[in-house]
Formats: structure tokens, sequence, C-alpha cells
């Protein structure tokens, strides 16, 4: 096909904001709200978690130096599971998919460089988060492992979209789609992941460097094995699910207040960019989140396309049985969203202090609402990561790539 990642990033250089009509597809809202109004619907400090520009980080942001997080007092940077060469952590069952594997693997296009081409970070160094100045609304990517909590900034992710760490004991992988708003962390075991220069529905696939098995990031589920190894060995990965783990999408001032002993990812990658460009100008910037006032996305191709709204930003989750979308917005708004997968009902949480959400499976249908000390269920109270509910992993996307791996999806506020 001819659409790439690579025209649509040099049609940014090359034509400005001005002329991102041409190279951006427009959409039109069709909801009965704009969420990209935010102003006027939420309260001041949501506005920059959804969507509204931040004025205050267009500037230089120094993240220089760094450790090894190894040699780090605190953190659990050296593996303490023991993984054989090549295994790869997956789940007991396999995630639901909207689509057959065929028609995931027959719709997936190149993104205009080749495997590694947007090269990994494979031995990260941090700093200490008392340490860093960033503007409080500078976009990070929260994990926080058996104690040990990270921060990886967007600016620097943006370039590399996977970072190989070793984060409380456990090998993983922080991996982030800046075409598709998607943050999203991974158990990798024995194996490194990269991107492997492919993308289905504008989302990253990435790819193993052990099997070049294709594992498209936002399914999290094995398509295909690639052509890049000699081996028939991957092939008893396809159609299996990896272990997932929460990633926070938020700003440095949340994260930071709630987890001061935090580090934070250094630049020193080991190569040369410039993380104070932005190389998708306006599309997901680092002043504007999902950029949702411009309303535009990139003119590839999806397996199923929604009407409208394209950078809506939803909390997705899926199980065995199916999807559910809720709308972050509404989410926000109303604090308790209840939607079903199947015959299970579902229920999701905002995350005031973080601007996020949980999802949880609720299948005795019991009551859930808002208190002083975060939510009680049925009387229970606990805060909004741990309620006394089997937790169903959810992660924030922009809607028309929700849509298009899942189109039958259970949708709430939307």
């Amino acid at each position: 096909m001819i659409h790439s990642r690579r025209r649509f990033l040099s049609a940014l250089a090359t034509t400005g904001l001005g002329g991102l009509a041409g190279c951006l597809g427009g959409s039109s809202d069709n909801g009965t709200e704009n969420p990209s109004n935010v102003s006027e619907t939420l309260p001041e400090d949501f506005q920059i978690d959804l969507g509204v520009p931040c004025t205050e980080t267009g500037g230089s942001i120094d993240l220089s130096g760094g450790t090894r997080p190894k040699e780090i007092e605190g953190a659990r940077g050296s593996p303490e599971t023991t993984y054989e060469a090549g295994e790869i952590p997956l789940r007991e069952t396999q995630l639901y998919l909207g689509h057959d594997l065929k028609t995931l693997v027959e719709n997936h296009l190149s993104g205009g460089v080749a495997h590694d081409g947007i090269p990994s970070i494979d031995q990260p160094k941090f700093v200490a988060g008392g340490d860093v100045t960033m503007p409080p609304c500078e976009r990070v990517f929260g994990v926080a492992i058996d104690g040990d909590v990270r921060a990886y900034p967007q600016r620097i992710l943006v370039g590399h979209e996977v970072v190989n760490d070793v984060v409380g004991g456990e090998p993983v992988a922080i991996t982030y789609c800046p075409l598709t708003g998607t943050a999203q962390g991974f158990y990798r075991g024995g194996v490194t992941f990269g991107v492997s220069g492919q993308l289905v529905n504008s989302n990253l696939i990435m790819w193993d460097r052990e099997f070049d098995v294709r594992w498209p990031q936002l399914a999290a589920t094995a398509i295909e094995v690639g052509g890049e190894r000699p081996t028939s060995r991957g092939e008893r990965f396809v159609g299996r699910s990896l272990a997932e783990f929460r990633v926070i999408w938020t700003t440095w001032d949340r994260w930071s207040r709630k987890h001061p002993d935090t580090l934070v990812l250094s630049e020193d990658t080991g190569f040369a960019r410039n993380y104070n460009r932005d190389p998708y100008g306006s599309y997901t910037p680092v002043s504007g989140h999902y950029a949702l006032e411009t309303n535009r996305r990139p003119k590839l191709p999806l397996v199923t396309a929604p009407e409208g709204q394209e950078k809506r930003v939803v909390i997705g989750a899926r199980t065995s049985e199916g999807a559910i979308a809720f709308d972050k917005w509404s989410l926000l708004k109303e604090s308790v969203l209840n939607g079903s997968i199947g015959s299970t009902p579902i229920v999701a949480v905002a995350d005031k202090e973080l601007a996020t959400g949980y999802v949880y499976s609720n299948p005795t249908d019991a009551e859930v609402r808002g208190t002083d000390e975060g939510y009680a269920v049925d009387g229970v109270s606990g805060p909004p990561e741990k309620l006394p509910l089997d937790e169903i992993l959810g992660f924030e996307a922009m809607w028309f790539a929700w849509h298009g791996y899942y189109p039958d999806t259970n949708r709430v506020g939307l």
C-alpha cells in the first residue's frame, strides 16, 4: 500500500499546521456532546488530560544523565524471575479479537520503516524524580510494579515506542504508539521487543527479536511470524496473548505528587535524538495529549472505521469474551459508569488523582458508589485502583483505533 507513517511525518514537516488538512483526515462530531470542548464541561484541572494544549511545555527540557536502574538504591532493576531464553509470558486464555487473525494480517501495512527503523531503548537510564524539573502538565507514562515506580516521558518514547526494561525485578516492555494514543505494558520474559515497521489500524506492530512473531500492540495477540528469522519456532505463539500490566498516561504533576520517589527515564538513551522536537506535530503533541482540538487522524486504512469523533479518548478493556469502551470524558464527569461484556456486568471508576480510570468485572452487579476514601462496593471501601472486585486491565486509546480492532465493542458514554 502507498500509505505510510513516513509519508505522514514528512507531510507534517513540509506543510506545517496550515497544510495538515491535506495529510490528515478531517472529521465531524456526531455525538450529542463534544468532548473536544472540555473547557466548558469539566473542571480546569482535567482539561489537559483530555486534549487541551498545555502552553507551559513547549520549551526545552533537560533530562540528560542518568543511571542504570540496577545501580539505583530502591530500584529493582535486575531480573528476579528466571526465564528461559525465548520464554514469553502469556495469558492462559486468548484475548478477544474483533477480527480473525487472517483479516488483521491482510490489513497490516508498512509504516515506512524497516525492523527497528524506529529503535527501541534497550539500556534505559533513570534520574530521581526529585532532581527533575518539568512543567506540571508534561505528559508521562507511569508504571508501578511491586513498589518500583518509574515515569517514562512521552517526549522520549515518541521517538522509540518501546523500552525494554526491568521493573520490580520483572523484565518488561513499556510501549507507546503515537498514532493511536496507546501506552501499554507487557511482561517480556526472556526476549526483547522492537518496532517491526508494520501497522494495523494505524497501531504499532511489535516484533520479538527471538522468533520475529508479530504482536499488534493494542490487541496484545500474535497474528503471524515474519520473515526475519530462519525458524518456524514462533508458530506456537500465533493466536496467543501477552501477559500485561497497567501503564498510566498522566501528567508529571499528577504522577510526581502521588509517587514522589519515582524514577524518570533519562534522555541518555544511546541515540542521537532531539527530545525537545515532536515529530508528530499537532497530531499527538507533548503540549496536547491526544490533540482533540485538531480532531484529525492520519489517512491510514482501518479494518473498520467509526463515524466521527475519531480521536475521542476511551478507556478500553477486553477479556476472552469481548470488549468494552468507556468514554473517558464521561467517566471523569460521572465517576462511575456501568456496562457489560456479554452477560457479565462491568463497572468503571474514575481516578481523579491521576485523571484516568479502572475497569472491573462486577458479576454480582454490586452497587459501586463514590466515597471520601475512594469508592465503596456494597459498603466495602477502597481506592479506585484497589476495589474488592476482579480488575480487567484497561488503558486509554483513541476511539478510531479501538473501534478498528473491536467494531462490536460495547460502548458506554459514547
